[in-house]
C-alpha cells in the first residue's frame, strides 16, 4: 500500500457492510455504510439543553456527524427505516410505502436538488435520511413503535437542516428545521400518550434517544416534551392555550422531578437540566398571567 493510499486509509470515518441489502420495496441493492468508530473520530462536546451531544471538530478528521449514519435509505425507491425495522414489514406496509415512492423522490428533489445514497454520508444525506424516515414511518404498524421514531427523527432532522441552515443561510433551511420542531414536538406529545396507555410496544422503540448515543427513556421523552413545549408551544398564538399547556407541562416535571434526588431513572444532568426548565416555564408563566390580568382589567 503506497503512502497516500494509507493517509486516506487512516482518515477513514465510515465503512461499507460487506453483505449487500436488498430492499423489500423495490429489490434494489446496496451496501449500508456504517461509521467508525474509535481512533479519536469523536471529540465529545456539551451536551444541549436539548440532550443533543456536540461534537468539536477534529483536525484529522474534520467535523463527523455521527446521527447522519443511523436511517438506512435505498438508494433506489429512497424507503427509509432504522436497520431492525428496515427488512421486516408486512404486505400492507410494502404497498403503501411502494406507492409512495414518487412523492419521496420529489421532495428530495424538491429541498436538496441532486443527492445519492449511494455516496457516502455527509450532513446533506444525514438531514434527508429523517425527512424520508419520518415520511416512511407513517405507513409502519404499531408493532415497530413509529410514533416514538417519528418523535426521535424529527428532533434529529430539526438538528441537522438547523446546522445546515448555518452554512448555507440564503437557503430556506432554517424554515425546514423550525417545520421539523414542530414536528417534534407533536410527535412527542403523541409518544407520552402512547406511554401511559400501551397503544405502542415502547419495547419496539429501541433507543429514542433524542440523540444517538445515550436512550434516556421515559425521563427523556418527558424532558423533551417539556423543553419543546418552552420552545414550540410559547408561539401559540391564544394566551390561554399557553398557559394550559405550560402548566400541564410543570405538573409532569414536578411529579417526576420534583425530590430533585437522581437515580439511575432519574440521572444527574437531567435534573439539573429539568429545574433549569422549570424556572424558565416559571417566568414565563408569570409574565402571561400578568398579561392576561392586565387584558381582563381594560376590559
Amino acid at each position: 500500500m503506497d503512502k497516500n493510499r494509507k493517509n486516506n486509509e487512516d482518515k477513514k470515518i465510515s465503512y461499507r457492510l460487506k453483505d449487500a441489502i436488498k430492499c423489500p420495496i423495490c429489490s434494489y441493492e446496496f451496501h449500508r455504510e456504517e461509521m467508525m468508530t474509535g481512533g479519536g473520530r469523536l471529540i465529545a462536546g456539551k451536551l444541549t439543553d436539548e440532550l443533543r451531544r456536540l461534537f468539536d471538530k477534529n483536525e484529522k478528521y474534520g467535523v463527523v456527524y455521527p446521527l447522519a449514519y443511523l436511517v438506512t435509505v435505498c438508494p433506489g425507491c429512497l424507503y427509509s427505516a432504522y436497520p431492525k425495522d428496515f427488512l421486516e414489514l408486512t404486505q400492507p406496509e410494502i404497498d403503501k410505502i411502494s406507492a409512495t415512492t414518487q412523492g419521496r423522490q420529489n421532495s428530495i428533489k424538491k429541498f436538496f436538488g441532486g443527492i445519492n445514497f449511494e455516496n457516502n454520508r455527509d450532513l446533506v444525506l444525514g438531514a434527508a435520511s429523517y425527512l424520508l424516515a419520518v415520511d416512511c414511518y407513517t405507513f409502519r404498524t404499531k408493532n415497530v413503535a413509529p410514533t416514538f421514531k417519528k418523535a426521535a427523527s424529527s428532533i434529529r432532522a430539526a438538528w441537522l437542516f438547523g446546522d445546515i441552515a448555518k452554512q448555507v443561510p440564503e437557503k430556506p433551511y432554517k424554515k425546514i428545521s423550525d417545520f421539523f420542531y414542530r414536528k417534534a414536538y407533536q410527535f412527542y406529545q403523541l409518544a407520552l400518550e402512547i406511554v401511559q396507555t400501551g397503544a405502542e410496544p415502547i419495547e419496539a422503540a429501541g433507543n429514542i434517544g433524542p440523540d444517538y448515543d445515550k436512550n434516556w427513556g421515559y425521563e427523556g421523552i418527558l424532558y423533551m416534551c417539556a423543553v419543546l413545549t418552552l420552545k414550540v408551544g410559547a408561539l401559540e398564538p391564544d394566551i390561554n392555550k399557553r398557559i394550559e399547556n405550560f402548566e400541564k407541562t410543570k405538573r409532569y416535571l414536578s411529579r417526576l422531578f420534583g425530590s430533585g434526588k437522581a437515580s439511575k431513572s432519574k440521572p444527574g444532568p437531567l435534573i439539573d437540566m429539568t429545574r433549569d426548565l422549570y424556572d424558565r416555564m416559571n417566568a414565563l408563566l408569570d409574565e402571561w398571567n400578568k398579561e392576561n390580568q392586565q387584558q381582563q382589567a381594560a376590559e
